[in-house]
């Protein structure tokens, strides 16, 4: 796999999550249907987008200075209240992995191994596509949970 080719995937996730944000009512972004301490956790819209863009700061943030933390702490709802705050936050996210993406010279740098705390040593490809399709699952189910609150099914979604 080529970085450019990788790079335009987690392009696309990012420009879908951006799309799909003005789409989610205010009132909605942190709703949840239910919640139950014995069953299931369920998850609002806002969550899953600051799962989805978090799971790739945490990776770029990682590649970029060694820092692994997951960042929860700039991601809650009392952080990102707003869909457009959530946005801006997003946009964020997207200049590290840009960075993090910079600082690879050729296509072979993505078979480099780099250290991390929950998974040991994994190449730079191994990690980023653990990456792409954690944060495209929880994408996912943020656009699953948008059409059971509105009916709306953002263009470029199966559901």
């Amino acid at each position: 796999m080529k970085i450019d080719d990788l790079a335009d995937e987690f392009t696309r996730v990012e420009d879908s999550v951006v799309a799909v944000m003005p789409l989610i009512p205010e009132d909605k972004l942190y709703w949840k249907p239910f919640q139950s301490k014995n069953h299931l956790r369920i998850y609002s819209c806002g969550e899953l987008v600051s799962h989805s863009m978090g799971t790739i700061e945490a990776a770029c943030n990682g590649i970029l200075n060694n820092f692994w933390d997951d960042p929860f702490e700039w991601t809650l709802p009392e952080q990102l209240s707003a869909p457009a705050t959530v946005v801006s936050h997003l946009l964020e996210v997207e200049e590290t992995r840009k960075h993090a993406f910079a600082s690879f010279t050729d296509d072979s740098c993505l078979l480099k191994s780099v250290a991390t705390p929950a998974h040991g040593l994994v190449s730079l490809i191994e990690l980023l596509l653990k990456t792409l399709l954690r944060a495209m699952h929880f994408q996912s189910q943020a656009v699953v949970v948008l059409k059971v609150l509105s009916g709306i099914s953002p263009s470029g979604f199966i559901i």
